[in-house]
């Protein structure tokens, strides 16, 4: 991949931010020394390495099947004691400002 003042204008108006011609320098400067890094991975011999899709898809791990505590059903806090101090509220929820214009 060609890293030019091309692509971080492409960048920049996807992210939708605005850069200065200084932050696009030094941004070009630093994705050219990321993808250099990356690039030295294609280099690696992987030869005799079997695929997989997680890092412990080892045979160390083949015997863990589950790493998560099972659920627990607590009880909740009374819906009276929650809605106690909104400032405005119905009978079930607090009612808020709309925050979404169309």
């Amino acid at each position: 991949m060609q890293v030019d003042e091309k692509l971080i204008v492409y960048l920049e108006d996807l992210s939708n931010l605005t850069l200065s011609d200084a932050e696009k320098i030094r941004l070009i400067e630093d994705l050219k020394k990321i993808l250099g890094c990356f690039s030295g991975l294609c280099e690696t011999n992987t030869d005799g390495v079997p695929a997989s899709s997680h890092p412990w898809d080892s045979s160390i791990f083949q015997d863990i099947t589950n790493v998560l505590r099972d659920d627990k059903v607590f009880p909740s806090v009374a819906r009276e004691l929650i809605l106690k101090n909104a400032s405005v509220k119905n009978d079930e929820f607090f009612i808020a400002p709309k925050t979404v214009t169309e």
